[in-house]
């Protein structure tokens, strides 16, 4: 039986995720992949959840792939084919994952967050990191490309041609130059503890409002202004029938 390679502590609607293989840096083999796939389905049904804190056990956030695991190349083109309901296939689906979670993520970043371990940063909705966190798509330097939900990813996050020179270079970024890059949202000696800060300012707002706000910004990315416009109406109208925004009124009406 494989080791846990995940642990979540749910405290007041927040999930504390942290990967859990410190003694290899948190890099990803097969069973890691799994665990934090069947995490995020676990977290995604939680109806009363209201924020993610994403964090790495030991001396950093996520090093990259165990690059055991490409030595069955077989295997690896079978997980490549294969798609969730998603459209991602289990590589893709450790950090696209995060991001259709339905739920604000944020991800506390120290030390590596290399390759795949950079790829599941992007996954979050805000990014925390060290100063001297240090960031790559490291993924030319092996021959390869940035698969797990790069791209989509990086859309609108980062310059085009600054995600070009970071794809092409393959180029080791230290988190203060992350931040300039908007790799990262906000620079932090102690990311961990800003991050819980964040979570609970979000947990205290409407869940069913930062719901509907997930949903709208998610399709940002995809859809055209007009069907933003219908989306907006649609989430609003819904939202003014809530308990959350009824007890939000009445609240700071008596203030």
């Amino acid at each position: 039986m494989a080791e846990q390679r995940v642990h979540v502590d749910v405290d007041d609607a927040i999930a504390y995720v942290r990967l859990n293989r410190p003694d290899k840096l948190n890099a990803l083999d097969m069973p890691m992949f799994r665990q934090i796939s069947q995490t995020i389905e676990r977290l995604r049904a939680m109806d009363s959840l209201r924020c993610v804190v994403l964090s790495g056990e030991g001396p950093a956030f996520c090093a990259g792939i165990d690059l055991a695991l490409l030595k069955g190349k077989d295997d690896v083109k079978t997980v490549l084919r294969e798609r969730n309901a998603d459209q991602a296939n289990l590589f893709q689906a450790v950090a696209w994952g995060w991001r259709m979670l339905p739920v604000p993520v944020i991800a506390a970043v120290h030390g590596a967050a290399i390759g795949a371990g950079c790829q599941i940063m992007l996954g979050a909705d805000v990014r925390i990191a060290t100063p001297d966190a240090k960031i790559s798509l490291r993924e030319t330097y092996w021959g390869l490309v940035p698969d797990m939900a790069a791209f989509p990813l990086l859309k609108g996050l980062v310059r085009e041609d600054v995600v070009r020179e970071l794809v092409y270079t393959a180029r080791v970024v230290p988190g203060s130059e992350a931040g300039t890059l908007g790799l990262v949202t906000h620079i932090a000696d102690s990311p961990l503890e800003q991050a819980k800060e964040l979570a609970q300012t979000i947990a205290a707002q409407s869940g069913e409002a930062v719901r509907a706000a997930k949903r709208l910004l998610n399709a940002m990315a995809q859809a055209n202004s007009a069907d933003l416009l219908h989306a907006e109406s649609e989430e609003q109208a819904a939202l003014l029938d809530s308990v959350g925004h009824v007890q939000a009124v009445a609240g700071k009406a008596i203030r």
